[in-house]
C-alpha cells in the first residue's frame, strides 16, 4: 500500500485517548502518522505517548522552544495528504467552521490544501445545538469530511448522538479518503467486466434455490473501478443493493443466463471480477407447473451443476486479461482460497471468512485477504467500498508487473 501522510489531530475531549487507537491502526495499514494536539487535549493523553508510538516530535504550540520548526503550523500541513482530527470538539469544529486561529491544530487547519476530514464526539445536547449544526454544515460546503457520531452511552452517563464512531470506522473512511485522493484514473484504459449477486435456481415457477448475497461487495468493487478511471460493466443477479451511477448493468437471474451474459461480453474485457454468488447447483428438471405439497411429507430434488463460469473465463481468457475470483468460506479460509487460484489458475484471489461479525452477506464491511501466486495480504475490518479498493491495488500491481514497470 502507498506510504500516505496523515496529520492526526486530537482535541480535548474525553474520547482522545481513541486517537492512539486510531494512529495505530493507521500505522498497521501503511500510513506514516504525524500528530498535533491541542493544550486540552493533553489532559486527557499525554504527547509522550504519541512520540513514542510515532518517533516524532508531537506538536502543540509552535512558539513552544522544544519546537523544531518555527513555522511549524505551515509546513506540517503541506506534508500530509489527509489531515484526520480524532476526537473533534464542538470547539475545534467552531474555530474551523469560522476562521479561528489561536492554536496549532486551527491555524494547520487554515494552512492546508490537503483533504479534512472529522470525526466529532461531544455530548448529545452540544451535538444537536443549532450553533454546532450550522458550523458543520458550514465545514460541509468548504468540503470537509465528517465520520458521523454515532448513538450511545456517553461519558457523561446520558444516552444519544454525540459518541465517537469505531475506530475501525473512522480508519475505514480515512483510508478511502486517502484513495480517492491519490488512485484517480490509476485504471484508465482498463474494461471490468463484474459479476455481481446471488443467482436464482428455479424449482418450480414460484420456487428456487438462491443465498444470501446482496451485490454489495460486487457494486463496491463496480464503484471503485469506475472511480479510478475504468469502464465497467456488471452482470447483476438478485441484488438488494444499489447499483453504482456510471456503470452498465446487465440482468441474469440464474447462473445459465449470468454464463451467457458473461461469455458474450467477455471479448472486450480487459479485467474480469468474479464476485457474484453463483449457484453450484441447480434442479435437473424444474418443474412447469407449482409442486403441491398435497400428500408429501418430504421433496426430493436431483441437482446438476451448474456452468463453471469463474472457471471457463480462466480457460478462455483474452490475451492479457486478468482474472480475480472470490472465495466466501466459513473455515480453512486461505487454503481453500490458495487451492481455488491454483485450480482455476487465477491471477487474483480475495477471501474471506463470512462466518465472521461484518465480513458476511448483507453487510457493509469487510475482512479479506487478497492472494496471488507470491503473497498473501491480510487486512482488517473496513468499508466494503475501502476493501474494493484494495482489490484494485492489487489488479493495478498486477498490470503493472506485466508491463514490466
Amino acid at each position: 500500500m502507498a506510504n500516505y501522510r496523515v496529520g492526526l489531530g486530537v482535541s480535548g475531549g474525553i474520547a482522545a485517548y481513541k486517537a492512539v487507537e486510531v494512529m495505530r491502526a493507521l500505522q498497521k495499514a501503511g500510513c506514516d502518522v504525524s500528530v498535533a494536539m491541542t493544550r486540552h487535549a493533553t489532559e486527557f493523553v499525554q504527547p509522550l505517548t504519541f512520540r513514542a508510538l510515532t518517533d516524532k516530535h508531537v506538536i502543540v504550540d509552535d512558539y513552544d522552544p522544544e519546537n523544531p520548526d518555527p513555522i511549524a503550523h505551515v509546513n506540517f500541513s503541506q506534508q500530509i495528504d489527509l489531515l484526520l482530527v480524532v476526537p473533534a470538539t464542538a470547539n475545534i469544529i467552531g474555530k474551523f467552521a469560522n476562521g479561528v486561529a489561536d492554536d496549532f491544530l486551527s491555524s494547520t487547519y487554515l494552512a492546508t490544501t490537503a483533504p479534512v476530514l472529522v470525526a466529532p464526539a461531544m455530548n448529545t445536547t452540544m451535538w444537536e445545538q443549532p450553533a454546532t449544526q450550522r458550523n458543520i454544515a458550514r465545514l460541509k460546503a468548504d468540503g470537509v469530511k465528517f465520520v458521523e457520531p454515532i448513538s450511545g452511552e456517553l461519558a457523561c452517563k446520558t444516552v444519544g448522538t454525540g459518541k465517537l464512531e469505531d475506530v475501525e470506522n473512522i480508519v475505514a473512511q480515512a483510508l478511502a479518503v486517502l484513495g480517492s485522493s491519490t488512485r484517480a484514473e490509476d485504471l484508465a484504459g482498463e474494461r471490468f467486466l463484474i459479476t455481481v449477486g446471488g443467482t436464482r435456481e428455479a424449482i418450480d415457477p414460484v420456487r428456487f434455490i438462491s443465498n444470501h448475497s446482496s451485490g454489495k461487495m460486487g457494486f463496491a468493487m463496480a464503484a471503485a473501478a469506475s472511480a479510478r478511471g475504468a469502464k465497467v460493466t456488471v452482470v447483476a443477479g438478485m441484488t438488494t443493493a444499489e447499483a453504482p451511477a456510471n456503470v452498465e448493468v446487465v440482468r441474469a437471474i440464474s447462473a445459465a443466463e449470468m454464463h451467457k451474459a458473461v461469455m458474450e461480453r467477455l471479448a472486450g474485457a480487459t479485467v474480469f471480477v468474479g464476485a457474484a454468488a453463483v449457484a453450484d447447483y441447480a434442479p435437473a428438471n424444474a418443474a412447469d407447473a407449482k409442486i403441491k405439497k398435497d400428500g408429501r411429507d418430504t421433496l426430493t430434488l436431483e441437482l446438476k451443476k451448474t456452468p463453471d463460469i469463474l472457471g471457463e473465463v480462466s480457460a478462455s481468457r483474452p490475451d492479457g486479461m486478468i482474472v480475480v475470483g472470490f472465495a466466501a468460506e466459513t473455515n480453512d479460509v486461505i487454503d481453500f482460497a490458495r487451492a481455488k487460484l491454483e485450480k482455476k489458475k487465477l491471477d487474483i484471489v480475495v477471501a474471506n471468512d463470512v462466518s465472521k461479525a461484518g465480513a458476511g452477506f448483507n453487510t457493509d464491511t469487510n475482512i479479506i485477504s487478497v492472494l496471488t501466486d507470491t503473497k498473501t495480504e491480510n487486512f482488517p475490518l473496513m468499508s466494503k467500498r475501502e476493501a474494493a479498493d484494495r482489490v484494485c491495488d492489487a489488479i493495478k500491481a498486477e498490470r503493472e508487473a506485466r508491463n514490466g514497470k
